[in-house]
C-alpha cells in the first residue's frame, strides 16, 4: 500500500479513528499495540498477502532471543549463554536476508547453470519482500540492545522487558506484542528510517489524541508529501530515459542534466518518503529518528554520510564499525573498517556487484578523507568560496555514484560517463526544463538549510513559513506527477 493513494489514506483514516476513539478500549496501551501491529500486517501484506509470513518469522526469531536473553540463567556462564542466544538471533536474521535477498547473486556467483532451478525452484529468482533490509537491521538492533542490557549496559528503557529481568514471566507475552509493534510498525516498515530499539522501546504506552503534535506533524507530511509527489514523480518521468542503450544516442549536455536529476529524484523520493513516515508517527504519538540533514550541501563525503540517510550510517557505525575496532586500532585497521563497512553498506542496497563498487568507492573516500584529516581541517577554515567549490564537487561525485542505482551494470556506467564528453550542437530541451524547474525545489531546500546553518533562519515559525506550507500544499493539489512505488522499496 502506497502512502500517496486514496486507499491508504482510508486506510490512515481507519486506523486513527478506531486508536484514539474506541469506547472502553481507546486508553489502554495493549488495545492501541494491538491495533497498530494488526494494522501494519494488513498495510504491509496489502498487495502480497505472503510477504506477512517473513515478517512473522523474522519477528518470531528475535521475540525468542529477547526472551530468552532477559531470562538467561544467573549462574557463572551467564556470559558464555547470551553470547550463544545473541549469536543464534544475528545468523537467523542474517539468514533471512540471504535467502530472500541474496540468493540470486550467490546462485549465479558460485553456481552452475545446471543447478540454478533445483527442485524446479529458480533460485535466482526468488522474490524479494519490500523493506526486508529495513526490519533485519531492526531486529539485529534489538537482539544486541537487550544483549548490552542483560551486560549492564544501561541503553534500553523497556518497562516490559524490565518485569521480565525481575522474574516476572506473565510480562512475557506483552514483551512479544511489543517486540511485533516494533518491527511491524508501518509508517517505517518498508523503507525507514531504520528505527534501533533503544530509540523506540520506551516510547511503546498509552497514547491520548490531545497530545498529538498537529503543527510538526501536518508540516512535516506536507514536506514530504511535496517532495515525492511533485518533485520525486515528475522527475521520474523525465529519468526513465536514463536507461541503456537510450542513453547512447542523446548529448552530453542531456546527459549531464539527466544525472543532475536522478540525484535530485532519488534524493526527493527518499527525503519524502522519510518525512511521511515521521509525520505519520507523530500522529500515533510516536518520534522516529531524522534520517536527513540537508546532504547536498556536504563539503565532504565524511560530512555526506553524516547527513544523508542518518538511520541507516548510524546503525553501520554503532553496530558494526564500533564492534569491528572502529578507530581503536591504528590508523591501517580505521581504514580498513571503513572500506569493509561501505562495502556491506553497499550490498545492503542490493544484491548486486555494481552496489558494493558504490559502497567501496565511498569507503575509500572516507578513508582517503581519514587520512589528510589535517589537510581537511584547514580547508574548512577558508573563505566561502572554497567551501561551496567542495559542495559542487562532492554533489557531483555522488550524483555520479547514484548512476549504478539506475544503470545496469559497471559497463553501463562506464559508457554513460564516457558519453558525457560527447557534446554535439543539437540538443533536446524538455529533459534540461524539467531537470530545472523540480529541481528547484531540492536546490531552493539546501540553499535554505545552508543559510539557516549560517544565520540561524527559522522559517518554520514564522508567517511566511505558513506562507510556504501553504504553497506547497498547493502544489500537491495541482502539479503531482503519475503516482510511483518509491526508489527504496526495492532495497
Amino acid at each position: 500500500m502506497l502512502f500517496n493513494t486514496w486507499t491508504f489514506a482510508a486506510f490512515l483514516l481507519a486506523v486513527l479513528s478506531t486508536y484514539y476513539f474506541t469506547p472502553g478500549l481507546r486508553k489502554y496501551a495493549p488495545f492501541q499495540v494491538t491495533l497498530l501491529t494488526i494494522a501494519s500486517y494488513v498495510f504491509y501484506a496489502w498487495h502480497a498477502p505472503w510477504l506477512v509470513i517473513v515478517l512473522a518469522f523474522s519477528t518470531t526469531i528475535n521475540a525468542w532471543a529477547t526472551v530468552a536473553l532477559f531470562c538467561a540463567p544467573t549462574a557463572s556462564n551467564q556470559k558464555q549463554f547470551s553470547r550463544k542466544i545473541l549469536l543464534i538471533a544475528v545468523l537467523g536474521n542474517l539468514l533471512v536476508l540471504a535467502v530472500f535477498k541474496y540468493a540470486s547473486l550467490l546462485v549465479e556467483t558460485f553456481l552452475p547453470q545446471a543447478m540454478h532451478r533445483p527442485w524446479g525452484v529458480d533460485l535466482k529468482n526468488i522474490p524479494l519482500p519490500i523493506g526486508i533490509s529495513f526490519f533485519t537491521f531492526q531486529g539485529i538492533s534489538l537482539v544486541v540492545d537487550v544483549y548490552r542490557k542483560t551486560q549492564n549496559v544501561d541503553q534500553l528503557s523497556w518497562e516490559n522487558a524490565d518485569q521480565l529481568t525481575s522474574g516476572k514471566s506473565s510480562s512475557r507475552g506483552k514483551v512479544i506484542a511489543d517486540i511485533a509493534f516494533f518491527k511491524a510498525f508501518f509508517p517505517q516498515l518498508v523503507a525507514g528510517p531504520i528505527v534501533k530499539a533503544h530509540q523506540f522501546m520506551g516510547q511503546i504506552g498509552k497514547k491520548e489524541f490531545r497530545n498529538i503534535q498537529w503543527e510538526s506533524a501536518v508540516k512535516t507530511l506536507i514536506t514530504g508529501f511535496f517532495f515525492k509527489m511533485v518533485i520525486a514523480d515528475n522527475l521520474r518521468e523525465v529519468t526513465a530515459g536514463l536507461s541503456f542503450p537510450a542513453f547512447t544516442e542523446m548529448p552530453g549536455v542531456n546527459l549531464l542534466f539527466l544525472l543532475y536529476a536522478f540525484s535530485f529524484q532519488i534524493f526527493a523520493d527518499f527525503f519524502g518518503y522519510s518525512m511521511i513516515a515521521i509525520g505519520l508517527a507523530r500522529l500515533f504519538g510516536y518520534e522516529l529518528p531524522e534520517n536527513f540533514n540537508f546532504p547536498y550541501i556536504s563539503t565532504s563525503i565524511t560530512e555526506f554520510w553524516r547527513r544523508w540517510h542518518i538511520s541507516l550510517s548510524s546503525w553501520l557505525r554503532e553496530y558494526l564499525y564500533i564492534p569491528l575496532g572502529g578507530n581503536r586500532l591504528g590508523a591501517v585497521r580505521t581504514y580498513l573498517n571503513l572500506i569493509v563497512v561501505m562495502l556491506l553498506g553497499g550490498l545492503w542496497h542490493g544484491a548486486a556487484w555494481k552496489f558494493m563498487f558504490w559502497g567501496g568507492a565511498h569507503g575509500a573516500c572516507l578513508a582517503l578523507e581519514r587520512l589528510f584529516q589535517a589537510q581537511k581541517n584547514r580547508m574548512h577554515a577558508m573563505n566561502c568560496l572554497i567551501q561551496v567549490v567542495r559542495m559542487l564537487l562532492v554533489f557531483h561525485l555522488v550524483s555520479a555514484l547514484w548512476l549504478l542505482f539506475q544503470l545496469d551494470d559497471l559497463h553501463q556506467g562506464w559508457l554513460f560517463v564516457k558519453r558525457l564528453s560527447h557534446w554535439p550542437s543539437g540538443f533536446s530541451p524538455q529533459p534540461i526544463f524539467c531537470c530545472v524547474i523540480f529541481g528547484l525545489g531540492v536546490v531552493g531546500y539546501h540553499a535554505l538549510g545552508w543559510f539557516r546553518e549560517r544565520k540561524q533562519l527559522a522559517i518554520h515559525s514564522s508567517g511566511l513559513g505558513n506562507i510556504l506550507y501553504g504553497t506547497l500544499l498547493f502544489l500537491i493539489l495541482t502539479n503531482s506527477g503519475v503516482s510511483g512505488a518509491f526508489i527504496y522499496f526495492q532495497f
